[in-house]
């Protein structure tokens, strides 16, 4: 009778191999909780610089720069041609750059007008049309200003 009271050996065997795996898996577990936690704090600081340094950039518009308007841009797209659009725009320069910055702000309308003529009204659809129009505009005006230009801004736009 005593050997029914023992449990058998297969049980106990069972029992410590249940015991070994919920360990492991608690380990296992728990070293992939602190690798995640680790690379979400790092997503987070970097996210944090990011935000940091669109601030600072904010925060460097300071008296020593002046907004010059470059005018109203009317022209018609390239596809279809009796599409016309209708662009007003403004770029920061620093106070100083240009000793007059009409005839700079001449050269980017004319630059930007002969850019506008070639769109098709596909590639100006909807927000990332926007957006890649703007990023085009302003790589446009940085090549023509040589870099002296600090920012592009637009103003309105109008197609129709």
């Amino acid at each position: 009778m005593a050997s029914d009271a023992e449990p058998p050996r297969s049980k106990v065997r069972w029992l410590l191999l249940l015991a070994l795996l919920t360990v492991l898996a608690v380990g296992i577990g728990g070293a992939s909780g602190l690798f995640m936690i680790s690379k979400i704090e790092k997503a987070v600081e970097e996210k944090k610089k990011l935000e940091e340094e669109q601030v600072q950039k904010v925060v460097a518009y300071d008296p020593s720069f002046s907004l010059q308007n470059i005018g109203t841009i009317v022209t018609n797209l390239a596809n279809p041609s009796d599409v016309w659009i209708r662009l007003e725009a403004s770029i920061v320069v620093k106070t100083g750059t240009f000793p007059n910055p009409n005839p700079i702000a001449a050269e980017i309308r004319q630059d930007l007008l002969g850019y506008l003529h070639t769109l098709s009204i596909a590639q100006i659809e909807g927000p990332s049309g926007l957006v890649h129009l703007r990023e085009d505009l302003t790589e446009r005006v940085q090549l023509r200003s040589n870099g002296q230009v600090h920012d592009f801004f637009i103003e309105t736009l109008v197609v129709q």
